[in-house]
């Protein structure tokens, strides 16, 4: 029996309750004819949850079972809860509540102010960060900006997991958590924008939980009215809920047990706002009579992306990896995961950018692939390699790099340094580039170590930090670059990727993929200090990474890649090691400890995509100096050698990529970079070989604009009938 992820956007309503039941599998069913008592749904990664769920529920409506005003469905993000919404919908379950916890709790609370408190609510405070940061200025402690967000963050820690200001620093110090500031600093900025909030008579998001729990708690009669209106609950994602709302959800159900949970303890990744796997782990000790379905046959990953994640899952410790779920593919069998090694990062996101155009090319929709990465401070360097291959991308969770408020403080005082040239003091003992650049960035909070943990204050420096290399890289390709010239480079740089918004393929961390899938997924930078992150200390962090990595595998539905660089920038040291969490999955590394990560198998064998050869250093074809810089390759010339091109036949071709990239509704960068067309412009190329060999000129490219740039060339004006398949680039 298989199983649907996917349906059409206007279904057909079942006609019955048995109706609903169609096309379950047998635990599904299970799942969707359980209605009285506590259940409890382990379900993985791609098996169908949301499915199962909604279809218990609208089972139960259409069954005259439930009444649909009688359920409250619950889940964490509004994405989700409008999702189910529409599921149940569809399956003629409408009048069914779904909501996030908050928006339930902040209904609630609304609704019963004036009769349990009297009066007004007061005013739900959007943004917090203003009063903490006035707050920290009343304990005169200053916060700059990234320091305010991870102080902000870290309230709302203290608050869902229900510490008080007073007793923070002791929680801290037993959790072992990186706290961004002195815990005793925290906590009395805790203390005061507590007691500004009361002044104001304003309340927080974590407030419309924490006083919707004192409500039910102290007045009997409002719990008795909320427990008469709902009889059945169901909570999804049940390993992120947080000690708060577990509290709410208990004053919810009173003494009563009908409750459905549905969650994976190998999908906890978000431990840092709160979240615990304990309260779905622990579920059948406080509710011994519940029944317990798992959900292990895998709709979405073929086989092979499936053996890797039980792999990688079979070398976990710890009491959530005591509870992990067996998958099985319900898929047909797919391509094996590709394991490739590159010897520095620029190479690692070339290869990355042409394998995804490759695919394009093959027929995987650029919408339908995604590059992952631990830290949003890796996309530059993906988005530069995807933007010279022409190939659209979108950020999601992170803004573009070169749009990121620190990066453009940063090439402002960049700026002003290279136009105050020696008369900026902040220059007086830098030698060198890089050494001006750290000199600048200083002001600007780098450091030449990072910052502890993680959070915003991690994001910015992380960001300087990838200007700082920039900068090394830059110097390493041209001897004697000044600061002028490397912010001619950024400026370029920053041109290049300010491309409207197009259905291109999906940047992100790993973080913020969190419930999404792909028909292919890079799995990128998996190096030890990245994967797992070097601030993961003990060994529950450590597994949290590794869980982490586990979500991302689980994202791919057909191709999957996982690579790693042995240095930073070419030519540098390879001391990097793979992430510890591949051995004994991929090829040539031996299984940690005793046990097989492969199960019975005897090992997992994987084809490694096969290392690049070696090639023979890039030369100049005018001076011979060796060309490290990726715009001087293509144009196999340093960028201050003289140059041959033919400028009349350069602007003849930047008019018509520019009317091309109209026609197909693309950046021009899609139909060739200004690099490519320089190149050209200096080749003149006579022949379909010719043009060939330019770099930025692959098979695709040469298939759909090689005749028109050829006859350019030759003098005419490039005209064509536009290839077939061109709108849908």
């Amino acid at each position: 029996m298989t199983s649907a992820t996917h349906s059409t956007l206007f279904p057909q309503v079942p006609d019955s309750a048995d109706a609903i039941l169609d096309g379950l599998d047998p635990e599904q069913r299970e799942v969707a004819t359980a209605l009285q008592g506590p259940v409890c749904v382990l379900a993985g990664a791609g098996t169908g949850k949301t499915r199962a769920i909604t279809h218990r529920i609208a089972y139960g409506v259409r069954a005259g079972i439930i009444q649909p005003t009688s359920v409250l469905a619950v889940t964490f993000t509004n994405r989700a809860a409008g999702e189910m919404r529409g599921r149940l919908r569809q399956l003629g379950a409408g009048g069914v509540q779904a909501r996030t916890f908050h928006s339930a709790a902040l209904r609630q609370l609304q609704y019963f102010w004036p009769k349990a408190v009297g009066g007004d609510l007061p005013r739900l405070l959007e943004r917090k960060v203003q009063l903490v940061a006035e707050a920290a200025a009343r304990c005169n402690i200053r916060l700059d900006r990234n320091e305010l967000r991870d102080v902000t963050s870290e309230i709302e820690w203290a608050k869902v997991t229900q510490t008080v200001p007073a007793d923070y620093p002791a929680v801290v110090a037993k959790s072992q958590r990186d706290a961004p500031r002195d815990p005793a600093e925290i906590s009395q900025v805790y203390a005061m924008y507590e007691q500004l909030k009361r002044d104001r008579t304003v309340i927080d998001f974590e407030d419309v939980l924490l006083l919707t729990v004192g409500i039910l708690q102290d007045r009997h009669d409002i719990a008795d009215h909320v427990r008469r209106q709902y009889q059945h609950f169901v909570v999804d994602e049940y390993q992120d809920v947080s000690p708060l709302q577990q509290r709410l959800l208990d004053l919810w159900l009173g003494d009563r047990d009908n409750l459905c949970v549905v969650g994976d303890a190998s999908q906890t990744i978000y431990s840092f706002t709160g979240a615990t796997p304990d309260h779905l782990l622990n579920f059948r000790t406080r509710h011994p009579r519940a029944t317990l379905v798992k959900l292990v046959r895998d709709y979405r990953s073929t086989p092979q992306v499936v053996h890797l994640a039980n792999g990688l899952l079979g070398q976990a410790r710890g009491r959530a990896a005591e509870h992990r779920l067996e998958l099985v593919s319900q898929r047909e069998r797919g391509p094996e995961p590709a394991y490739t090694e590159y010897a520095d990062e620029p190479a690692e996101a070339e290869g990355t950018a042409r394998r995804i155009r490759d695919l394009i090319a093959a027929g995987v929709p650029a919408g339908e692939i995604a590059v992952l990465y631990r830290v949003n401070s890796q996309s530059e360097v993906y988005e530069q390699a995807l933007a010279d291959a022409g190939v659209p991308y979108q950020l999601r969770g992170a803004e573009r790099f070169f749009e990121r408020a620190e990066v453009r403080e940063a090439g402002v005082a960049l700026r002003g340094a290279a136009r105050a040239g020696g008369n900026d003091s902040l220059l007086d003992d830098a030698q060198g580039l890089p050494a001006e650049v750290r000199a600048v960035l200083s002001t600007k909070g780098w450091r030449s170590e990072p910052p502890a943990g993680s959070g915003a204050v991690r994001d910015r420096w992380e960001s300087l930090a990838a200007l700082v290399r920039l900068a090394e890289d830059f110097e390493r390709a041209r001897p004697g670059a000044t600061l002028s010239d490397l912010v001619a480079e950024l400026d370029e740089r920053a041109a290049a990727q300010h491309a409207p918004t197009v259905q291109g393929v999906t940047l992100a961390s790993l973080h913020s993929a969190k419930g999404l899938e792909w028909d292919a997924v890079f799995l990128v930078g998996l190096t030890e200090g990245m994967m797992p992150i070097t601030y993961a200390k003990t060994d529950e962090q450590i597994e949290e990474e590794r869980r982490l990595l586990y979500v991302g595998v689980t994202r791919a539905r057909f191709h999957l890649s996982l690579s790693w660089s042995l240095a930073r920038s070419p030519g540098g040291r390879s001391g990097r090691r793979p992430s510890r969490f591949l051995n004994g999955l991929r090829p040539g590394s031996a299984a940690p400890g005793s046990r097989s990560a492969a199960g019975g198998s005897g090992g997992i064998e994987r084809p490694v995509a096969a290392r690049r050869k070696r090639r023979g250093p890039a030369l100049c074809r005018v001076c011979g100096r060796t060309l490290t810089d990726a715009g001087e390759m293509k144009l196999m010339r340093c960028d201050d050698c003289p140059s041959d091109m033919d400028e009349a036949l350069y602007e003849r071709l930047r008019d018509w990529r520019a009317v091309r990239a109209q026609e197909i509704s693309q950046p021009a960068y899609c139909v060739f970079t200004d690099k490519t067309l320089m190149a050209i412009a200096e080749a003149v190329p006579g022949s379909e070989g010719e043009l060939a060999g330019i770099p930025g000129v692959g098979a695709r490219k040469l298939g759909r604009f090689g005749a028109a740039v050829l006859d350019i060339c030759a003098g005419g004006d490039g005209v064509e009938e536009p290839a077939e398949g061109d709108e849908e680039v």
